[in-house]
Parts: C-alpha cells; sequence; structure tokens
C-alpha cells in the first residue's frame, strides 16, 4: 500500500452536518431493533411505543417532533420525490431513536452556583439546561452532570456572552463505543465519554489556566480509570476569545487521559481528534456505510470529496480492494486522524490512497478525472456551484483536465507530496514527484450523501437535468430521530451509450433487397 499526503492552499473552516438534539416525557422503552423497510410500507403511526418521552420538549430548540421517531414527517415527500425520478423502491432505516447521539456541542451559561449546560431556546440566546435529554448517549449525560459539579464545586464561571467574561464557553462531548476490552453486545452502552472543554482565553498559560487545570483534573478524578464507572475517555482544552458565534478557536490542546480516540465503523478502526468533524449517531452512520459499499466495484478508483479524516474512502479501501482512494478535504486539522487510521488498515490493503487538503470546488475536474466512483458528502448547504457544473458536463471533464496539466505550473503538481509507506509508523517527506500522467477514465457511478435535504433535491434535479446522469437507487437513514432531517444515500450512474449494432444490420439488409 502507498500513501501519499498533500497539502495544498487554501485553508477555510470546518464544515459540519449538525441537526441537534432531544426533547418531552417519562422514561422511554428500550430502541428496537433498527429494521430496513420500503419507506413506503413503514407503519405510519406508533405513537406511544415510538414517542420521544423527553421533559425537555418545547423548551430545547433539538428536537421538533415528540411522536413516531421512526417515522420523519419528511418521509413522505422524500418517498414521492424518489418516485417520480425513477426509484421506486426507496427504502428507509429506522435506526436507534434513543440514545443515539455519541457527538453532542453544548453552551455553558448561567452561574458557577447554577451552571446551564444545554442549547439555545429557538431564536433566542436563551440556554436551556437539558440534563435528561433523550437523544444523547446516556453517558453524555452523565459526563454533564460530572461537569456540573465540578463547576459549582471549583467557583468556575460560565461564559457571559454580552460581556464576553467567564471561564468555559462550550464543551464537546463525544462517546467512543469501540472498546475491545468488553463483549460486543457491552461497548455501545458502556462507552467512555471525550470532553473537550472550550476556554475563554487565548492560550493556556492564562491567568485562569490554574482553574482550567483544577477542572480537567476533577473530571479525571471522579471519572477517570481509578472509579467504579470509568465514564471519562480523555479530556481536551480549545481556547477561543472571539466575540462570533464560532464554537472553536484554533488552539487544541490534550490535558488529561488517552490521546487517541477510536471509533469502530465501515468495517474499519477510525481515529478522530477532537478538532474533526464525526457523525453524531455513529451507528446510523456505520449502518449507511455498509450499505455504500455494495455500490462500488471491487478494484475501483474512488474520489472521496469532502473527505474529512476520509473515513467513507479508507472503509472502501479495506473493503471493496480498491486500486486506488484520493481523499480531498479542506479543513487541514483531518490529516492527523487520517494518518492514524492508516496504520489500523488490514495489512491486505493494498491501495494508493492520498489525502488533499484542498477545496473540492477549485477546479473540481482534477478530482474526478481517474475515477470510476466518486462520493460526495457535502455540508448541509449542499454542492457548490462549480462541483454541480462539472458533474453536469463530465464528457468534458477529461478533455479539460489534460489541458490543464500542460499549462499549470510544477508547484501544483504536488512535487513534494507526504508519504506514508505500507508498515511503517512515522510520515516521511518524499521527494520523489508523483506520476504525471493522468489517467484517461471518468466516473460512471456518483455516490450522494446528504443530510440537508432540501439543498439534496435542488442539486438532484440539477444533475438529472443534464441528461449526464441517471438515479438508480436511493435510501434513507434515521440519523436525527425527533428531528424533520433524514441522512440520504443516492446512487447515480452515466447512461449508457447504446450501440448501432441492429441499426446498420437493418440498414445493410436494405442496400442487399435493392
Amino acid at each position: 500500500m502507498t500513501l501519499r499526503l498533500v497539502s495544498a492552499p487554501p485553508s477555510f473552516s470546518l464544515f459540519t452536518c449538525r441537526a441537534t438534539v432531544s426533547t418531552a416525557l417519562p422514561a422511554p422503552t428500550p430502541t428496537p431493533t433498527t429494521t430496513t423497510t420500503p419507506a413506503s410500507s413503514t407503519p405510519p403511526s406508533l405513537p406511544l411505543a415510538c414517542a420521544l418521552h423527553c421533559p425537555h420538549f418545547q423548551s430545547c430548540s433539538g428536537c421538533t417532533h415528540e411522536f413516531n421517531l421512526h417515522r420523519p414527517v419528511i418521509l413522505d415527500d422524500a418517498t414521492d420525490f424518489f418516485r417520480k425520478h425513477g426509484v421506486s423502491d426507496f427504502t428507509f432505516d429506522t435506526c436507534k431513536l434513543w440514545g443515539w447521539r455519541c457527538r453532542a456541542k453544548l453552551a455553558v451559561r448561567g452561574s458557577s452556583t447554577e451552571p446551564l449546560i444545554g442549547l439555545y431556546e429557538e431564536g433566542t440566546h436563551n440556554i436551556v439546561d437539558i440534563p435528561q435529554c433523550k437523544a444523547h448517549h446516556p453517558n453524555i449525560n452523565a459526563a454533564v452532570e460530572l461537569l456540573r459539579r465540578g463547576i459549582t464545586e471549583l467557583g468556575v464561571g460560565p461564559y457571559i456572552e454580552d460581556e464576553g467574561t467567564g471561564d468555559l464557553r462550550y464543551v464537546q462531548m463525544a462517546v467512543t463505543t469501540h472498546n475491545t476490552s468488553l463483549p460486543a453486545a457491552e461497548r455501545y452502552m458502556k462507552g467512555k465519554v471525550q470532553i473537550t472543554l472550550v476556554w475563554n482565553s487565548r492560550n493556556e498559560n492564562s491567568p485562569s489556566s490554574d482553574k482550567l487545570n483544577a477542572l480537567a483534573n476533577f473530571l479525571w478524578k471522579n471519572g477517570g480509570p481509578r472509579n467504579r464507572v470509568h465514564l471519562i475517555h480523555s479530556v481536551w482544552a480549545n481556547f477561543q476569545t472571539s466575540t462570533n458565534n464560532i464554537i472553536f478557536g484554533n488552539r487544541w490542546r490534550h490535558l488529561l487521559g488517552e490521546r487517541d480516540f477510536w471509533e469502530h465503523v465501515g468495517g474499519i478502526d477510525v481515529s478522530l481528534a477532537p478538532s474533526c468533524f464525526g457523525q453524531a449517531n455513529t451507528r446510523a452512520f456505520d449502518t449507511l456505510l455498509r450499505k455504500l459499499q455494495k455500490y462500488v466495484p471491487y478494484e475501483s478508483a474512488v474520489a472521496d470529496l469532502y473527505a474529512g479524516a476520509g473515513v467513507i474512502g479508507l472503509s472502501l479501501a479495506a473493503t471493496r480492494k480498491c486500486r486506488s482512494v484520493k481523499c480531498i478535504e479542506i479543513n487541514k486539522e483531518s490529516k492527523a486522524s487520517f494518518e492514524k487510521t492508516i496504520e489500523r488498515l488490514p495489512s491486505t490493503v493494498d491501495s494508493s490512497i492520498t489525502w488533499h487538503h484542498a477545496d473540492a470546488s477549485k477546479e473540481p475536474f482534477m478530482w474526478l478525472v481517474g475515477s470510476d466512483v466518486v462520493i460526495i458528502d457535502p455540508p448541509r448547504k449542499g454542492l457548490d456551484a462549480s462541483l454541480i457544473d462539472a458533474l453536469k458536463n463530465i464528457s468534458s471533464v477529461k478533455r479539460k483536465a489534460l489541458s490543464s496539466s500542460e499549462s499549470s505550473n510544477s508547484s501544483q503538481e504536488e512535487k513534494r507530496p507526504w508519504v506514508l509507506r505500507a508498515k511503517e509508523a512515522s510520515v516521511q517527506i518524499g521527494s520523489k514527484p508523483l506520476p504525471a500522467n493522468i489517467p484517461q477514465s471518468v466516473p460512471q457511478t456518483l455516490i450522494y450523501i446528504s443530510c440537508g435535504w432540501e439543498s439534496f433535491k435542488e442539486d438532484c434535479k440539477s444533475l438529472l437535468s443534464s441528461k449526464a446522469w441517471y438515479l438508480e437507487k436511493a435510501h434513507g437513514f434515521n440519523f436525527f430521530p425527533g428531528t424533520q432531517s433524514i441522512e440520504v444515500l443516492a446512487v447515480f450512474k452515466r447512461p449508457q451509450k447504446k450501440k448501432p449494432g441492429k441499426k446498420k444490420k437493418k440498414h445493410l439488409q436494405r442496400a442487399v433487397k435493392h
């Protein structure tokens, strides 16, 4: 296996795909086993068995629907849309209905004696405390309560937006459910929580750093490995002083616990740094990945756009024996997680794998040429116009790429890639340039993963209008129960040109008669 990591400007903020947490009444019954059914045959109403049962419903902005979590209202629209565009067998996975959220970003406000840890009330900057959120993995709720104790006992000041004062602005909770020391059936419920404290200072040398370290030590002392229940995986700090609504700053520090955070999805072990985007619904994402893999032919060349830490592309390299995988991602923070994931790929993987720090919307034809399959997993707003245009004009992509390669500067041809050789633990600088020849193939399969239904519909109609693609399959996944959102996996194919053999034969027969 050969791997190249390529850095190229520009650098922009991290894209996130997010539909928030939960809300409503008493405790639910255990989640039923995930089922996949034709969307049109999903039972329309199971109000009590599939109700939210959350005490925070209506006050919290996270969930918008209290009943029928197994069947989001948007599902009827999705079923009709796909039927109109040639897919009559659209399916929907109900997934886990409660305790599904394994990653949450929560604001910290209030006071040190009465901290509020939760989400903004709809249309306001008033925080709703959500200690019993039914969407959260139970251990996120437990970690939130431990943090609340630490804030009150140590006198940590929650952030005051109007004044820009206080210590703790936000907290990110991420649960890893991958613990091979436990039986598989116990791993999810006994997941450990990585806590990131977003601190209101420029760095770890600020006057409030003693309080930050005290809070981290409190969390580790009361939730670490020496406790009856080992709840905390690790504690990180992020430093942010901006007055805008961006949660994270650019400076991250590991404070306590395990540095590396691992999850197992799509058949591989995946490393995710706290600065990387990770899917909130781990189980549903694993279900989607295993469905996606079936649509990628063995030994394909794959381009994974909006790749993040490369989870999708690397899972395909491992499960579909791809001859090449190139991952394109705008967030440079994802590179470290990509490198660590590579180290745990099975030894049988024999693919050429590259990771490019680049904007997939800039000269997109560069990434499309040489690929049999293109995976796109954009943010909620959908595809950039330049990428839509390149996909609609896919037949001309090859010609454009060849023309561009002849006129481009050699420095843009990735002369000094990072090379991670198979079976080596370190990353080395390689001075040998990449092969100059550009493969002649263009994608025949396009797989679109969407968390924004309205933007997907517009993109889909635009792609189909060009006649360059047709819609072959579509599946929905209940990534965000309690909300008006679903995750969509859509498979597009290039239409095959009809062979003129029969027409020629008829023409010859006419010629013989005459």
